[in-house]
């Protein structure tokens, strides 16, 4: 499966946050945004199956820390901000939202370079006429954040054939963040790798249990660079360790740091008893972030779905 988010983003002011967490109305329609100060942020949406017929969405959000209202309490420096996300299924009018609270207590100062990233989800049922929005606040100072919004259909893995799940990219070795059958992932966006090694986690769904499979995973340059070796890559074979829901989640650490540059990542599976062959691909882009990265957790305030 292959997804290119693209969003239109705008600056936001107190109505305007008010207008984007209530019902969406006509989706599709262009909302005038009173001029206020911008909050930078980075995001990516990834999706995986659900037991009860619905799809789990993840949003991994990244927010720079120059652009937050650092505040001093009892000696210590602390960053907020509110993340809401919003799925709308313009077809059948059914509304999936939240509101989270993400916060960090520093006995320094982050430098403005430094990146705090974090994760909210929310279920929703497959549609292709789905619109997703995101908008991020700095807690600290009303009126001052920034709002995206584009189509985002979501998929139906019902069925019994060989599929994958989008690809989630994280920072390597967590014990924390984003939890997920047995394995825990410090979900970035795609826009925003280090260069370091880093964690790639996916699930295949409807391979059975003792079924023997190969994975190879590829990485290919894409803004052409001299000198660059062009595509490098892994194989993986094995015997499905499936769950009682046919779900095989695997987490692989991509151990050799990339370059700064632009990136093409692809997962294929193939079930070597029947040749059915499965795939996904996702761009990532390295930038460096020589400012260090911190993951938070996000405090859910508000989770709920239905009819607006």
């Amino acid at each position: 499966m292959t997804r290119t988010l693209l969003a239109f983003f705008g600056v936001v002011s107190a109505a305007a946050l008010a207008a984007a967490w209530g019902p969406m109305g006509d989706a599709h329609a262009p909302r005038a945004l009173a001029a206020a100060a911008p909050l930078p942020f980075y995001y990516d949406l990834y999706t995986f199956r659900n037991d009860d017929r619905t799809t789990s969405v993840v949003a991994a959000v990244a927010v720079p820390v120059e652009g937050l209202q650092r505040e001093r309490v009892d000696s210590r420096f602390r960053y907020r901000f509110d993340v809401r996300f919003v799925l709308a299924d313009t077809v059948e009018r059914v509304v999936s939202r939240s509101l989270d609270s993400v916060y960090v207590s520093m006995s320094r100062p982050l430098s403005g370079e430094h990146l705090l990233h974090t994760f909210v989800e929310i279920d929703a049922p497959p549609s292709d006429g789905t619109v997703q929005r995101i908008v991020v606040t700095d807690a600290t100072r009303p009126g001052v954040g920034q709002l995206h919004q584009s189509p985002f259909p979501i998929p139906d893995y019902a069925g019994d054939e060989l599929m994958l799940s989008d690809m989630a990219f994280g920072l390597p070795g967590a014990t924390s963040g984003w939890s997920r059958h047995g394995h825990h992932v410090a979900l970035l966006p795609t826009s925003q790798f280090p260069e370091s090694a880093f964690d790639v986690y996916y699930e295949i769904y409807n391979l059975p249990t003792g079924r023997p499979y190969e994975t190879e995973i590829e990485i290919e340059r894409l803004d052409g660079r001299a000198n660059d070796a062009g595509a490098v890559g892994a194989r993986f074979s094995g015997e499905s360790q499936a769950g009682p829901d046919g779900t095989l989640a695997e987490l692989r650490r991509v151990e050799s740091s990339l370059p700064v540059g632009r990136y093409r990542v692809s997962v294929t599976v193939t079930d070597r008893a029947t040749g059915r062959v499965a795939s996904s691909t996702r761009p990532i882009e390295v930038r460096g972030w020589s400012g260090g990265m911190t993951m938070l957790p996000a405090m859910t305030r508000v989770r709920e779905a239905g009819r607006p």
